[in-house]
């Protein structure tokens, strides 16, 4: 397996930090009822606040097992009542989107669709789906662009399971980049996903990867939540940190006008990635 850290950790000091400033931890590519990553995950998750996200293929089939979420519900599942997920190509290759739905109830957003948004104290965060149709006519896309047009917060996050970019074996879907432009063409900030079992860490960029340190969108590759890793396969452009031997998950402290980010292993591993950086 390979460890690769590129460059250093972009650190920019934050502004003084209230003590309610919330907190976004999480990661995709979680559970497997033949695999104990995702416990020792969930025990970092024990002890950090705020509100828990995923970025898809929450839980794996195996040969036995049809519905997955219960060995998913024996480790992320104690944090049920404070996650916001979304599903990835598991839920649907494996014909279990229904359970995904089912167990995650209203917190996943309208049945059938996936996608949805709340706010966490200054930030504006956004769900997306981008296992159905994300182009500008689609149903998610003209959701997308109404929600966009009258959020205009400082800072906005976006996540969903395929990344845009990926020193991983995945290549970039259409619809990750359908999503990319909508959320960089409105100025959001962060965009997190999972799919490829890596953490990787990007420099801000523009839709087309181009890098941009004053508006670009910054994105973090987190597939580390417990099922297993992959190798790399390319040097991506403008990846500034990754790893492939470590789960763990990310913490995202959300200032009013800036972000930490931490990259939190599981025990008895060392990698790690801290930094900070201001909103647009």
């Amino acid at each position: 397996m390979l460890v690769r850290s590129l460059l250093l950790a972009v650190s920019v000091v934050s502004p003084l930090a209230s003590q309610t400033d919330p907190v976004l931890v999480g990661a995709g590519d979680i559970a497997s009822c033949g695999s104990s990553g995702s416990e020792r995950t969930a025990r970092l998750l024990d002890d950090i606040p705020g509100t828990v996200f995923t970025v898809g293929d929450n839980a794996y089939l195996s040969n036995k097992v049809r519905n997955p979420f219960p060995c998913y519900d024996r480790s992320w599942g104690r944090h049920k009542n404070r996650t916001r997920p979304v599903p990835g190509n598991h839920e649907y290759e494996g014909n279990y989107v229904d359970a995904y739905f089912d167990y995650f109830g209203a917190a996943a957003g309208d049945r059938g669709k996936g996608y949805y948004s709340y706010d966490l104290g200054a930030w504006h965060v956004i769900a997306l789906n981008s296992m159905i149709r994300t182009g500008p006519s689609s149903p998610q896309g003209k959701w997308l662009a109404g929600d966009l047009a009258k959020n205009r917060a400082l800072c906005m996050l976006g996540y969903f399971h395929h990344p845009r970019f990926s020193s991983g074996p995945h290549e970039t879907s259409a619809r990750a980049m359908q999503l990319w432009s909508a959320l960089s063409s409105a100025g959001v900030d962060v965009v997190v996903s999972g799919h490829d079992h890596i953490y990787e860490r990007f420099a801000p960029m523009t839709a087309d990867g181009s890098l941009d340190e004053r508006r670009g969108m910054r994105q973090f590759v987190v597939g580390t939540g417990g099922y297993s890793h992959y190798e790399f396969v390319r040097n991506a452009k403008n990846s500034e940190m990754r790893n492939n031997t470590t789960f763990g998950v990310i913490k995202l402290t959300l200032h009013a006008s800036s972000y930490d980010w931490e990259f939190v292993p599981v025990r008895g591993r060392r990698f790690t990635d801290k930094g900070s950086s201001p909103c647009h």
